[in-house]
């Protein structure tokens, strides 16, 4: 990943000068040039003092001057060195955290929160949210039925603790009586309630090599159909909200840009790869264009944050805007909301 080395000296000058050209440049999108710089940045020197040093900056890799304009504006390297070492970060203050709580329900199943997540990132930061689904290994079940439709076809009702319900029709090996699957649901309930379900498959294959002759047939009816019905069906893996937004971008008007980004939201594998990364990490990520590795991103800025239950990760969220983004108004957003949805999460997850 091609970026500025940090251990470059940047003098004071310099780096109010970068700083105030960002700021500017995210401000109105327009190439900043030495007179308008010797205007805003607060120091007294001269418009052919501040093209000197704006010379020192490109040679850095830092600022380029697009096109035939006089002006210039910040690289990827240049974004990197301002978010890096330049940009002062404040979290949000109470009142707005609040105003987020409020916008997501305060009962809801994981999909809801998760899909209200994506779309108030979007609406507060009038960019893309997005938000991925954790697999449905992490949640903890509460309950389990089995209801026999015909000879080898069973309907699985399964009940999890953030409240969400899924039917699963299974096919077995054999046909198994009403009796028998009510004595597994039955097991299942009383041993295995409030735990998830990749824990409640090693224990199975524990107990059972545990077990007695005697017990041997209960439990391999248990790991069998328990194996069938928990197997992770198709679901959403990320919710996304508010793509248009990207249309009414002033330097996201290209349209091949934008039909690639839209076409990989379609795709999702690729984008949802770069997004996992993010979850293996802690805190707040940003990847600045070409810095994803993706694509599809390279003229974009993606910043994420991890969720989770009791210290555990279950995804991440996050906004996929232009380069040119108010990085110090959106990072806290994102980080506030990724702790309130963790929040929320928690309560849905307690068992009852």
């Amino acid at each position: 990943m091609s970026r500025h080395d940090p251990r470059l000296p940047l003098d004071p000058r310099a780096r109010q000068l970068l700083r105030t050209l960002v700021s500017q440049y995210v401000a109105d999108g327009q190439p900043v040039g030495s007179r308008a710089l010797a205007r805003t940045s607060g120091l007294d020197v001269s418009p052919a003092t501040i093209r000197n040093v704006m010379s020192d900056l490109e040679e850095l890799g830092l600022v380029a001057a697009p096109h035939t304009s006089a002006g210039r504006v910040p690289t990827v390297q240049g974004y990197r060195v301002f978010v890096d070492s330049l940009l002062e970060l404040r979290p949000l203050g109470e009142p707005q955290v609040e105003e987020l709580r409020r916008e997501l329900p305060a009962v809801a199943t994981t999909p809801d929160l998760l899909n209200s997540a994506s779309s108030l990132l979007s609406q507060v930061t009038h960019f893309v949210g997005v938000v991925t689904v954790p697999r449905h290994q992490e949640v903890p079940f509460r309950h389990i039925d089995f209801v026999p439709l015909d000879q080898r076809r069973t309907l699985v009702i399964l009940v999890f603790v953030d409240g969400q319900v899924q039917n699963r029709v299974i096919e077995l090996e054999r046909a198994y009586t009403a009796s028998e699957l009510e004595q597994v649901s039955n097991f299942l309930n009383a041993q295995f309630s409030g735990q998830r379900l990749d824990e409640i498959r090693l224990r199975l294959l524990r107990d059972m090599q545990e077990t007695s002759n005697q017990m041997n047939r209960l439990m391999a009816t248990t790991v069998e159909l328990a194996q069938a019905a928990f197997q992770t069906p198709p679901q959403p893996d990320m919710f996304v909200a508010g793509q248009t937004n990207l249309m009414g971008v002033h330097d996201l008007s290209n349209l091949e840009r934008l039909r690639e980004l839209f076409e990989a939201f379609q795709r999702k594998r690729d984008l949802l790869a770069v997004l996992e990364r993010c979850a293996r990490a802690e805190g707040v990520r940003l990847f600045i264009g070409e810095e994803s590795g993706f694509a599809a991103l390279d003229n974009y800025s993606l910043v994420t944050a991890p969720y989770g239950v009791e210290g555990r990760v279950l995804g991440v969220l996050g906004v996929i805007g232009p380069t040119r983004m108010a990085y110090d108004r959106v990072i806290p957003v994102v980080q506030a909301t990724a702790q309130i949805l963790s929040g929320a999460l928690n309560r849905n997850q307690t068992p009852q």
